[in-house]
C-alpha cells in the first residue's frame, strides 16, 4: 500500500477515486512519562517517553488508514494529512488522526 502526501504517485495513473479514508488513535500518557517530561521541562532536553508514544500512535494511525483503504480494494492513499490534539480534563490523552483519498491505479 502506497501512502503519500502528494496528490499523485510518480509512474502511476489514478484510475478511480474511491473516497476519503481515516485513521484515528487515542492514547493515554502515563504518570511516569509525565514525571520524566516535567523534569526535562525544568532542566531542558527531549522527552523520549512522549516522543516514542507519538511515533507509535502515528504508525498505528497510518496502518489503520491503509487497512481501511485495502478493504476497499485500493492501491494507494494520496493527499494524506495528519493532525494531533491533546484531550481530557487533565490533557492526559493524545489524539492522532490522518486522512487521505483512497485510489486505484490503471
Amino acid at each position: 500500500m502506497i501512502i503519500t502526501t502528494t496528490n499523485n504517485v510518480d509512474g502511476q495513473t489514478i484510475k478511480e477515486y474511491r473516497g476519503v479514508v481515516f485513521g484515528e488513535v487515542v492514547t493515554g500518557i502515563n504518570m511516569f512519562k509525565d514525571l520524566g517530561a516535567g523534569i526535562r521541562n525544568v532542566f531542558g532536553g527531549r522527552s523520549k517517553g512522549y516522543e516514542n508514544e507519538l511515533l507509535e500512535a502515528r504508525a498505528e494511525c497510518l496502518e489503520e488508514m491503509a487497512s481501511r483503504a485495502e478493504e476497499m480494494g485500493c492501491d494507494a492513499v494520496v493527499a494524506v494529512k495528519m493532525d494531533y490534539e491533546v484531550l481530557g480534563s487533565d490533557n492526559g490523552m493524545l489524539l492522532v488522526t490522518c486522512s487521505g483519498t483512497a485510489v486505484t491505479f490503471a
